[in-house]
């Protein structure tokens, strides 16, 4: 088809390759579009071969290799677009390599070109669009593009720029879009923006941005969209920005701001404001309120882990366009206005971690639109209304964490839409309704911590998806209901603290997901199920039920057959009080031995955490010695910064690694008490847990459970290795991520693990994963959500940027940490020796 000029296969469902000889007899074509297609394989070189070709558009596809060169030197080309594909490479920056003079678009977005900015685009005086995010571009934000007159479209975000932001842009008085968002851009944000008059999207988000927001920034009437989120900025909001009439969308979330909220009145002429994000900033006062001032349009408002304190104004109601509401983890006091009740079209309503004081407004059931509704952490009291049971589309309901004491009422196990029910540690009182069915698609239900009595439902049973449930800490008694059988989706079952009577449920050791189960201290009794959740339970699981036997590993007696019906009589008085004679003996044992300790001096043994003495006999010093033959080096399993871990068997045939700490280093005995106070009171299948400890003035030792399988260091890149699928990989990380999850926001302290590497991740007999070695681990107290630290004993390639360089340990350094591993795990590429 010598003649052909316009070539268009766009938007299809096209696979394969590009037939390389295509294009090979085609000088009149000008025109080729393949985007929107399943097309995978390299650009056949005949592209670049095309004299009259003005435009082409590979984008969305899968396409891969590099870009061949030619195509950068087509005299007629107007419009490049290689977005989202697979390519690599460099563009050419020289003139030589790169001359396209009548370019006016050029979009590789989303691929993974390498280098600096290509210079050459600095003599494409018609360029209109330059559109280079998510690739892995390094270099400054190049001061030529000052020189392209006809710019109106700017998007470098996603790349390695580093650098301050040149005022020479202001320039560009044609620009309407500036995106430089994801990079790592220092400084400040220079007054001359405000010159940029015809511009309408500013994006300056997640970059290392400081100094205060320009007051100029209210010279660009066109603006609709400006965000500066997870920056550096600090001082208050400009009360300039009440000047954009345009501004559609105002982000400044993750900064350091401060202030009141006063300029909220000037954001009141912006009518076509629709999202305002201010929260985790540091404004402090009070909510004005002028807040109901603010458009009709407004659809989202977040103003949540600030500072700000009083009451909540009724006023809030006039936004009655507004769906999404999140105030909290602030300071906020006084009650719930019931003025709220108004908005119709709320779907997020977020009002947690305050100080409110007032009962739940009664007229909440008609807030119809409503999906989410946060409540916890605050000092709520009275009943819940009946009417929240009609707000059928809620899918989230959390109110923990306050005062609430009436019965939980039967209308909010109607809601069939709802995912997650948490009412724990409150004062609900009576029994549960009879039907409870209606939960067709919860996941998490948490009652616990509450004075509910009576038995469970049968009900139950009909929650089929439910994968977490706590009844934990309440007076329930009765069975464990036979419906139960029907949860198979069960993850997490927490009864403990009840009066639960009457035999284990064997169906428990049949879910084949369950992996945390608690029925301690309840009154349960017959034999300890085989098999499933029940092979790895603790003895802090079961502890607490008397009539309880088998399970000989974990200390219980031997079941016994009931050969005359007094037998239990007597078993149930007899083991109550073997179990208290026992108890009272350890305990006088050991304060005796305390007591020699203290009088003599000179005797040589090991302290035991107290935490521990209920469900671990006393491990003295002599018996490390024996365990682990004298920490001979064939017991030795590896050797660490801090000290070395031996494998050894302690008297009652238990397998353990003890990890003994080096007294010559100060940083061993740091080491030391972050390991036992981070792993004293936590609890999660996914971390590594210790049995005991032995300390004094010149030993100090970790008894650990032992990992038999190693670590994932050893899997994935010692010789003879097992291979690990793509799912079992999959697991491993997952575990991993959980592991970190209840560190970071489930323990009662965030705990920044701060050396998270394969080698830290050791596989049990079962190859469950756990995260081990907290010896340089972080705790963050109260609102801290980062801590500086002289001492950055972490590994080099794990190590987030912020905590090698300045010792800055927070959440986000684990993350980073995470994500190395994570493409350890699937290129089985090394990222760091240790």
């Amino acid at each position: 088809m010598k003649n052909l000029q316009y070539f268009s296969l766009a938007k299809n469902e096209l696979s394969g390759n590009i037939p390389l000889y295509l294009f090979n007899n085609t000088p009149s074509l000008k025109h080729i579009n393949l985007g929107n297609n399943s097309i995978s394989g390299p650009i056949p070189h005949s592209v670049g071969s095309l004299p009259m070709l003005e435009f082409l558009s590979l984008q969305y596809n899968q396409l891969a290799g590099t870009v061949p060169p030619t195509i950068y030197n087509m005299s007629r080309l107007q419009v490049i677009s290689f977005l989202s594909n697979n390519l690599s490479g460099l563009i050419p920056s020289n003139n030589q390599s790169f001359n396209l003079p009548i370019l006016q678009f050029i979009s590789v977005d989303m691929n993974n070109f390498v280098g600096q900015i290509p210079s050459g685009l600095a003599t494409c005086e018609y360029l209109q669009t330059i559109s280079l995010t998510g690739n892995y571009f390094v270099d400054v934000v190049p001061t030529w593009l000052a020189q392209l007159p006809n710019l109106e479209r700017l998007n470098l975000e996603g790349n390695q720029i580093t650098g301050s932001i040149p005022a020479v842009l202001s320039n560009l008085t044609r620009l309407t879009l500036l995106g430089l968002a994801y990079c790592n851009l220092t400084g400040q944000i220079p007054t001359e923006v405000g010159l940029m008059r015809e511009l309408s999207t500013l994006h300056l988000s997640h970059n290392l941005l400081t100094g205060s927001l320009p007051t100029s920034l209210g010279n660009l009437s066109k603006l609709s969209m400006l965000g500066s989120t997870n920056n550096l900025l600090s001082g208050s909001v400009p009360v300039s920005l009440g000047n954009i009439r345009a501004l559609e969308n105002l982000r400044l979330h993750g900064n350091n701001l401060r202030g009141s909220l006063d300029f909220l009145s000037n954001l009141a002429s912006c009518r076509q404001l629709q999202i305002l994000d201010l929260n985790s900033n540091s404004f402090t006062g009070g909510l004005p309120d002028h807040v109901g001032n603010l458009s009709a349009q407004l659809i989202q408002f977040n103003i949540f882990q600030n500072k700000l304190t009083g009451r909540l104004p009724s006023a809030l109601s006039n936004l009655t366009g507004l769906e999404v509401m999140s105030l909290s983890y602030n300071l906020f006091t006084g009650a719930i206005p019931e003025s709220i009740t108004q908005m119709e079209n709320l779907m997020w309503f977020d009002i947690s971690d305050n100080d409110i004081l007032s009962p739940i407004p009664t007229q909440i059931g008609m807030l119809n639109s409503l999906i989410v509704l946060h409540l916890s952490g605050n000092r709520l009291f009275g009943s819940i209304p009946d009417s929240l049971g009609n707000l059928s589309r809620l899918e989230y309901i959390t109110m923990y964490d306050n005062q609430l004491n009436s019965t939980i009422p039967a209308s909010l196990f109607h809601l069939d839409k709802l995912i997650r029910l948490d009412l724990a540690n409150n004062s609900f009182v009576g029994p549960l309704p009879s039907d409870v069915g209606g939960l067709k698609q919860v996941v998490g239900v948490n009652l616990s911590w509450n004075f509910l009595h009576g038995t469970i439902p049968e009900s139950f049973g009909e929650i089929i998806m439910v994968s977490f449930l706590d009844l934990s800490h309440n007076s329930f008694d009765g069975s464990i209901p036979g419906s139960f059988q029907k949860l198979k989706s069960l993850e997490y079952l927490d009864l403990s603290f009840n009066n639960f009577s009457g035999n284990i449920p064997t169906f428990l050791a049949n879910f084949t997901v369950l992996t945390t189960l608690n029925l301690s201290f309840n009154k349960l009794e017959g034999e300890i199920p085989e098999g499933g959740v029940f092979s790895n339970i603790s003895l802090q699981s079961l502890i607490g039920n008397a009539g309880l036997c088998g399970a000989l590993h974990l200390g219980f007696t031997q079941c016994l057959k009931n050969t005359h019906s007094n037998n239990r009589h007597f078993l149930n008085f007899l083991l109550p009080a073997v179990t208290i004679t026992f108890g009272s003996t350890v305990v006088c044992v050991y304060l005796m031995i305390r007591w020699k300790l203290k009088k003599k001096g000179h005797i040589r043994d090991c302290v035991v955490d107290p935490d521990y003495v209920i469900s671990h006999r006393l491990v003295p010093y002599q018996e490390l010695i024996f365990a682990t033959d004298n920490f001979s080096d064939s017991n030795l399993l590896g050797t660490g910064s801090f000290g070395k871990v031996y494998k050894g068997r302690l008297s009652n045939d238990l397998v353990v690694a003890i990890k003994v700490l080096d007294m010559q280093m100060e940083q061993a005995i740091r080491s030391f008490d972050a390991e036992c106070r981070v792993l004293r009171t936590a609890r999660h299948r996914n971390l590594i847990r210790i049995l005991n400890t032995c300390s004094n003035l010149d030993f100090r030792a970790l008894v650990l459970q032992y990992m038999p399988n190693g670590s994932l260091e050893m899997l994935l890149h010692s010789e003879g290795r097992i291979q690990l699928g793509f799912l079992k990989r999959l697991n491993i990380v997952l575990d991993v991520s959980m592991a970190m999850e209840y560190l970071h926001h489930d323990h009662y302290e965030v705990v920044v693990h701060c050396d998270l590497k394969p080698s830290n991740v050791l596989f049990d007999e079962d190859m469950t994963s756990h995260v081990a070695d907290f010896g340089i681990a972080k705790l963050l107290l109260g609102d801290d959500n980062f801590l500086i630290t002289a001492s950055m004993p972490g590994t080099i390639g794990y190590m987030a940027p912020e905590y090698g360089s300045f010792g800055k340990a927070s959440p986000k350094s684990d993350v980073f940490s995470f994500g190395i591993m994570l493409l350890e795990v699937f290129t089985r590429k090394r990222q760091a020796r240790t």
